[in-house]
């Protein structure tokens, strides 16, 4: 059962909103432990997958979202995690309604970044370019046993004009990060990592979205910039 997986309990509306610089909750053990470890002992390496690598001065990362051709523990965490009880419950903690959750993944998935690897601050894309839905939450959950907070890695929240560093969210396993996403949510961990060349920094993403009233032909796309 999906509610074994999960501790809706943990859900705060109160602190959500007040989170600063713009709403978004910290949540550790969120998922079940074991369930999560058994996920991290199954996260693919590098020779695995077909990975997605972006290698450019903006940022050093590998993604994949073909979750079909992972294991059944990962399938079933994007399973649980685009439910309609995860996401009413969702809607409960951020107060939107409407939200509708992406099983294709689009930007999302499994993100892997190794040594050296960083993502600037940014904002993020703002419609689904497939649906051109309105994209307005993110949830990442880290997945890294024993990281060590000399590694780095942290996600950091900037204020709207990007003068400084608000809020700091150290990788750690079974952390999750449930953040609002606008054209100013200004977020990413842009210091390159620092751990050792054996260990790499690993989470699972999953972006929610509403419908909107816009003109599908004149909608103004963004991307991760």
């Amino acid at each position: 059962m999906e509610n074994s997986r999960v501790n809706y309990n943990l859900f705060n509306k109160s602190a959500f909103s007040t989170g600063k610089p713009f709403p978004h909750i910290v949540i550790d053990n969120l998922f079940d432990e074991d369930f999560l470890s058994k996920i991290e002992k199954e996260y693919p390496t590098l020779d695995d997958l077909s990975w997605w690598k972006y290698n450019n001065h903006f940022e050093k990362k590998l993604a994949y979202n073909d979750i079909k051709t992972l294991s059944k523990n990962i399938q079933e965490f994007f399973s649980i995690a685009n439910s309609w009880e995860f996401v009413k419950n969702i809607e409960k903690l951020t107060g939107i309604s409407g939200l509708i959750s992406d099983p294709a993944l689009h930007g999302g998935g499994l993100h892997r970044i190794e040594r050296g690897g960083k993502l600037d601050i940014h904002a993020d894309f703002n419609y689904h370019k497939v649906t051109g839905w309105r994209r307005r939450l993110n949830m990442i959950t880290f997945l890294n046993k024993d990281w060590d907070e000399s590694y780095g890695g942290h996600t950091e929240f900037w204020n709207k004009n990007m003068s400084e560093c608000v809020t700091r969210v150290l990788p750690v396993f079974n952390r999750t990060v449930i953040f609002k996403t606008s054209d100013d949510t200004y977020h990413g961990h842009p210091d390159p990592l620092c751990c050792p060349p054996e260990i790499f920094r690993k989470s699972l993403a999953v972006y929610y979205y509403t419908h909107h009233e816009d003109n599908l032909d004149n909608l103004e796309y963004r991307s991760t910039d």
